[in-house]
């Protein structure tokens, strides 16, 4: 009897998900119904086509590498039809091709697969098997993208105290609808990360700003100030701008092998072991393309390790500046920025070796925050992008002295931020993407199975716990035919926040499992 399954999320890792069980060998082929009630099936909210195109992927064309369609859809860049690999395309354009790849699929591909645009907020066990809605599945896969989540305790508190002064970054069009009113404020924004940048171009250019030559003129629409701050305010190091300056920092497919090998055994280990295990191959490798002994690229990984971001000199704008340096080849990388592009170009190998491994809590803990501690250094925004952020302090709109952790105090007019200066804040956007703790989901479907013992978070948190191929693990253990994929299930999965993840081996080991009805 041919098998059901149920999807519950139409993001791309869904889209992962059917193109694992397209390629399975054997004429029995399950009937698959994806449930979401977003338009956007195949990109989710996060690529949705009809963002700004002022919103661009922090990795470039020559950087995304998905599998081959298994129906022979073309890949990203010859659907776009572009040819420049140092292009940044626009996260609309994403969506589009995501959404075209799956409708591909279903009209060609040996899958039977029905949409049904309902929201599901309760799941139950049903004769062996789920029912969703009003029908029973024999499996059903939870790929939820970013869960709703209730806000912090800071945000929370911003919120009760000017709600119509607090903005989400995201969706995008609904920042740039309230900011039409914004001209003359001071517009603080929580976070220096990619999401920042977003908001950044957003709050200038999609104000009708132009820049132009390095320049920024101002439209009179914008902010009169915007204040970026983060707990340490540090602008992450922007990607080498062209393809000839990263292929310089590629790893050598035996220093690649030595990095599998030495992982592979910190798996074993204590925390403190397993991190001290990686180093050796990551200095290696960096001090090959640094020219260097590899006990300094050792020290300074060892540093941060111990101590993260501890090793920077000089406040935001001097480090903005020599990021960029770095990424244009007007200067040469220093230990941090090479140690950085390795970690990228090893990402794939640390997902599989970790997610299938489930590791001890302890050491999983200290691999994820290494690989999180990292990021700043290894996914960074285009260099484009770090190049109009100095061109807007320069033009006095943004301004990075309070950027470094300030205390913030209420105000009548709204907020007092105190760092290396004092500053008045009108408004403030949150451009910070929520951990998937547990304790703070705001999903109804996730949050009913948690009551009903069916799903349990991770020893190592934030999310689910969950079997190397995406079976939950709930209080009495493995729940037969419920899975989950992708950042709900961060600390048991690690590097989740990638498109290559959504079509990685997790895919394939969930689609082996499912299609065979283990």
């Amino acid at each position: 009897m041919t098998r059901t399954i149920a999807l519950i999320g139409a993001g791309p890792r869904a889209l992962g998900a059917l193109e694992a069980l397209a390629r399975l060998p054997g004429p029995a082929r399950p009937r698959v119904t994806l449930f979401d009630p977003t338009p956007w099936p195949g990109a989710g909210a996060n690529f949705a086509p009809d963002q700004s195109v002022l919103c661009l992927l922090n990795v470039a064309l020559r950087g995304i590498d998905l599998p081959a369609s298994p129906v022979g859809f073309p890949d990203l860049a010859d659907w776009l039809g572009a040819c420049d690999p140092d292009r940044y395309p626009q996260r609309a354009e994403l969506g589009a091709y995501l959404m075209a790849r799956l409708a591909a699929l279903i009209e060609g591909g040996p899958l039977a697969v029905v949409r049904d645009a309902r929201r599901i907020d309760r799941i139950a066990p049903d004769a062996g098997g789920w029912r969703v809605g009003d029908a029973r599945f024999d499996q059903v896969l939870l790929v939820p993208g970013q869960p709703r989540s209730r806000p912090d305790d800071q945000l929370a508190r911003w919120m009760a105290h000017r709600p119509d002064r607090v903005v989400p970054a995201y969706p995008d069009h609904r920042l740039l609808r309230r900011a039409q009113g914004w001209a003359g404020l001071t517009v603080a924004v929580r976070g220096l990360g990619l999401s920042t940048m977003d908001v950044l171009r957003l709050l200038t250019e999609g104000l009708g700003g132009r820049l132009r030559d390095g320049t920024y003129h101002r439209s009179g629409r914008e902010p009169a100030r915007i204040l970026p701050f983060s707990l340490d305010g540090l602008p992450p190091f922007p990607k080498p701008g062209s393809q000839a300056l990263d292929r310089a920092l590629d790893p050598l497919p035996e220093e690649t092998d030595a990095f599998r090998r030495a992982l592979d055994h910190a798996l074993t280990l204590p925390p403190d072991a397993a991190a001290e295990a990686l180093i050796p191959p990551v200095a290696r490798a960096a001090a090959r393309i640094l020219g260097c002994d590899p006990a300094i690229p050792a020290a300074w990984l060892r540093q941060e390790i111990r101590d993260p971001a501890s090793q920077h000199q000089g406040g935001p704008r001097a480090l903005l500046d020599h990021g960029i340096a770095m990424a244009s080849g007007r200067a040469a990388p220093d230990a941090g920025y090479v140690i950085g592009a390795l970690w990228r170009k090893w990402q794939n190998p640390l997902r599989r070796a970790f997610n299938p491994a489930d590791p001890p809590a302890p050491t999983a803990k200290a691999l994820i925050a290494l690989d999180e501690g990292l990021k700043r250094y290894s996914y960074g925004p285009p260099l484009d992008m770090s190049e109009r952020l100095a061109a807007l302090i320069d033009a006095g709109l943004v301004d990075p002295r309070a950027a470094d952790d300030p205390d913030i105090t209420l105000t009548d007019r709204g907020w007092r931020l105190e760092g290396a200066t004092r500053a008045e804040a009108d408004v403030i956007v949150d451009a910070v993407l929520p951990p998937p703790a547990l304790d703070r989901l705001d999903d109804p479907l996730l949050l009913d199975l948690q009551r009903r013992g069916l799903a349990r978070a991770h020893p190592a948190g934030p999310g689910l716990d969950a079997g190397a191929d995406g079976v939950l693990i709930g209080d009495r253990g493995p729940v037969p035919g419920l899975a989950a994929l992708g950042r709900i299930t961060m600390g048991r999965v690690i590097a989740a926040d990638s498109i290559h993840d959504c079509f990685g081996a997790a895919a394939d080991r969930w689609a082996a499992m499912a299609a065979a009805g283990a």
